[in-house]
């Protein structure tokens, strides 16, 4: 703060503490997407999360933070890849579809007008390379495939996976000659193959365009990317990425040892379950629900043989985000990382980071059953929906009449909410929490019969 700014403020009687303890500004659009895009006024870019039209509210992610939009079915406009389309189409949207939003704002409330949800990058055909095309490349490796695969995307999401034989060449908006120049090859004919998040990401077609305006004269986009190839194939992570991004961090994950048992005794990377490629058929069997997408690591001794064939063998089987740690424990040893000693687990475990504020349906359970004094159960369900049976004590709030009503809302009180499904519940998280309130919701289908019992399960 410049001197005679502060003088300003304390001549006005402000402490200098007060000005840094004002909110700060929220940001209306995610990092990772400034690389292509710039927001103006009215506008917030994010990655689409819910659509509730019981509420009429559409729920983005920013980064951390969370976004909550109203709108009018009926005057909302929607748009896929440049075409129109009916306000219920939002229904059937992916969750973390790349979504760009207009608004008015009144009394504080923003509601879009114009929603736009990202379609598929258009790129000239013979500037494409497909799945079978990386994979045969991969499979020769670089120096008998005369290839470089550049994978686009920033470090963050490299240490989810990438796929063989990449280098990460980050696509920036700023600096990226200077990079290219120092990872590209020198000759400006070698073929070069750049991938990123999927169809709708930008940041490997302007990879290409920035390599070309180089000099580069072979050059493709592998436009599926990444989640075509971890649907398909293996991946791989880093050591570092592993203990970093996942071990250090406590983020659940899925850690296969497929070295023969008396190898892992001796030594094995914390959290690892064994798993040899003769025992992977029935390992299987029995592993977490395909539909948690568990990020699943393979690591051996070093060559990544017996790795990689207990891999394929999870993805075979449906599994997406497998990888395998190259360089296996030996690397991991090496590099002075944490080894675990004694028996290992002979089967996985799986259980998801819940979203922020969920407290669990067996600990919302517990509330049902015995709501203590300090603590409300709120109902964000509409009236007719209510109807048909409450929760004992529960207080009802349409959510979409939260933000007026919020003075009904006690501030010396824990603030539960459900609602049918968990969507509308999660966004009243998110405006409660807005406000100051100590508050939580649960991510469940809850019903409630007219006696008022309650049954809760897995939305």
């Amino acid at each position: 703060m410049k001197l005679r700014t502060l003088a300003a403020v304390i001549a006005m009687g402000l402490a200098p503490a007060a000005l840094a303890e004002a909110p700060a500004a929220k940001a209306n659009i995610p990092k990772f997407c400034t690389n292509c895009h710039k927001a103006g006024a009215g506008e917030t870019f994010g990655n689409f999360e819910n659509v509730a039209f019981k509420s009429q509210s559409i729920q983005l992610k920013i980064d951390a933070a969370t976004e909550i939009v109203k709108f009018d079915p009926k005057a909302i406009q929607v748009v896929e890849g440049g075409d129109p389309k009916p306000a219920e189409a939002m229904r059937d949207m992916r969750k973390g579809h790349e979504a760009k939003i207009a608004y008015v704002e009144k009394d504080g409330v923003k509601t879009a007008t114009k929603i736009w949800f990202k379609g598929p990058i258009k790129i000239a055909p013979e500037k494409l390379a497909h799945y079978e095309d990386v994979a045969a490349l991969v499979a020769k490796g670089p120096d008998a495939g005369n290839y470089v695969l550049v994978d686009s995307r920033p470090v963050p999401r490299v240490q989810e996976g990438t796929i063989p034989t990449a280098i990460n060449l980050p696509f920036t908006t700023k600096g990226f000659d200077a990079l290219a120049a120092q990872k590209l090859p020198a000759d400006k004919a070698k073929r070069i193959v750049f991938f990123c998040q999927g169809i709708t990401c930008m940041l490997s077609p302007n990879s290409l365009l920035r390599a070309e305006a180089m000099g580069y004269t072979n050059v493709r986009v592998y436009r599926e990317g990444w989640p075509e190839w971890t649907q398909k194939s293996v991946g791989v992570l880093a050591a570092t990425h592993l203990k970093e991004a996942w071990i250090d961090k406590a983020i659940p994950h899925v850690l296969v040892d497929a070295r023969p048992a008396a190898e892992s005794k001796a030594g094995f990377i914390p959290g690892a379950a064994a798993i040899s490629p003769a025992q992977v058929k029935a390992a299987v069997a029995k592993f977490p629900d395909k539909k948690l997408k568990p990020p699943i690591m393979v690591y051996d001794a070093d060559n990544g043989k017996a790795a990689m064939e207990v891999a394929s063998a999870i993805t075979r089987a449906g599994y997406v985000n497998v990888t395998v740690i190259p360089g296996g424990f030996n690397g991991w040893k090496s590099a002075g990382y944490p080894v675990a000693t004694g028996a290992l687990a002979t089967s996985v475990a799986y259980v998801p980071k819940p979203r922020a504020g969920d407290i669990g349906m067996e600990a919302f359970r517990k509330l049902v059953a015995n709501t203590p004094a300090d603590t409300l159960i709120l109902d964000v369900r509409n009236t007719d929906e209510a109807n048909a049976g409450m929760i004992k004590g529960a207080k009802l709030i349409p959510d979409e009449d939260l933000l007026a009503r919020m003075a009904e809302i006690p501030k010396d009180k824990r603030i539960v909410a459900h609602c049918s499904t968990g969507v509308r519940a999660e966004m009243a998280y998110h405006k409660l929490k807005d406000k100051g309130y100590n508050a939580a919701f649960v991510n469940a289908e809850v019903d409630i019969d007219k006696a008022g019992k309650v049954t809760v399960s897995p939305n």
